[in-house]
């Protein structure tokens, strides 16, 4: 007997948004599985902030309806929701003249959670992203470096241990070395405690790395929704492969691996590679994403410079997780 099927856990149904003469949505509908790291993404004006902003109700539809587990939003208080929801943006939105630790206690707090209880998860959020409790818990946000005050916008999102995690292009101010090691805290979070997270993010790198499902997003409507393996192998109409071809610049991360890096070594290719033209371990991981990509496989083999048969290499392996 197949095992009944999960119910989403965000559905939004033919929701419409304008914005004076500007449809920022238009008649979209998706749904979110409990437990899925969604990234939304497209050009500048898509309307992927404006969905993320009808979720949690910090603003409301024209049109449709948006439902967390199975519940129309509107039928209780705007707080209510937004208490089931960690939220973070780009600028953090830190209180000033509170301490990390305050900051990081506010929704705990308005909870009404024992002193206790709200102490030990500060500290548990805090080491979880690599920030000492002692050193980090009593400074202002004015004494921390970007990289350190997003990463207490992230424990204060996630401090009242929220169903849905809602990020606003999260880490785009950051310099490139504390945009990795955020995105890499971040995967190891979702990954262990299974939370449900719908991040924006104009990065095209980024939602390929992080995302089990990306929403791709034109003038308000979903162009194609998938995998990163399905939207780049089997792109639903040429607007998705115009927008993936313009992913030059991040893509050009992967040539500094190679394919002997990430081939499953030993695995025999089986009767349906048979005649598949195997890729040499010493090409560059972007090069082999081309070749996979124009061949429309998942799975090619991997021979070494004198021409014997190494393993396979996944299409999934080329973009793993931190």
């Amino acid at each position: 007997m197949n095992p009944a099927p999960v119910p989403p856990l965000i559905t939004l149904h033919q929701v419409s948004k304008r914005f004076g003469a500007v449809q920022a949505l238009d008649r979209l509908s998706l749904q979110i599985a409990p437990g899925e790291f969604t990234l939304l993404i497209g050009a500048s004006g898509s309307g992927k902030s404006t969905l993320l902003r009808l979720i949690n109700r910090l603003i409301e539809p024209d049109s449709g309806e948006i439902q967390v587990l199975g519940r129309d939003i509107r039928s209780g208080a705007p707080e209510d929701l937004r208490r089931r929801m960690g939220y973070v943006i780009q600028s953090t939105g830190l209180f000033p003249h509170w301490t990390v630790a305050r900051n990081i206690a506010t929704v705990p707090t308005l909870l009404g959670w024992p002193a206790a209880r709200i102490a030990a998860r500060v500290q548990a959020l805090l080491d979880l992203l690599g920030l000492a409790p002692d050193q980090f818990g009593p400074r202002y946000p004015h004494q921390l470096s970007g990289g350190q005050q997003q990463r207490v916008g992230v424990a204060r999102a996630l401090a009242a241990d929220p169903e849905i995690l809602l990020m606003d292009e999260p880490f785009g101010a950051l310099d490139p070395v504390n945009r990795a090691a955020l995105q890499t805290a971040l995967a190891r979070i979702q990954r262990d405690t299974g939370k449900t997270i719908v991040m924006v993010t104009h990065d095209i790198a980024e939602a390929l790395l992080l995302a089990s499902r990306i929403v791709l997003l034109d003038r308000g409507r979903i162009l194609q929704a998938g995998t990163p393996a399905e939207l780049l192998l089997a792109p639903a109409q040429a607007a998705v492969t115009d927008f993936f071809g313009r992913a030059g610049l991040g893509l050009r991360l992967l040539a500094l691996r190679t394919v002997a890096d990430c081939t499953r070594r030993g695995e025999l290719p089986g009767p349906d590679l048979a005649s598949a033209e195997p890729l040499p371990d010493s090409l560059n991981l972007l090069e082999a994403l081309s070749a996979l990509v124009q061949r429309r496989a998942e799975r090619v083999p991997v021979v070494d410079r004198q021409g014997q048969t190494l393993g396979v290499l996944h299409f999934g392996d080329l973009l793993p997780r931190p």
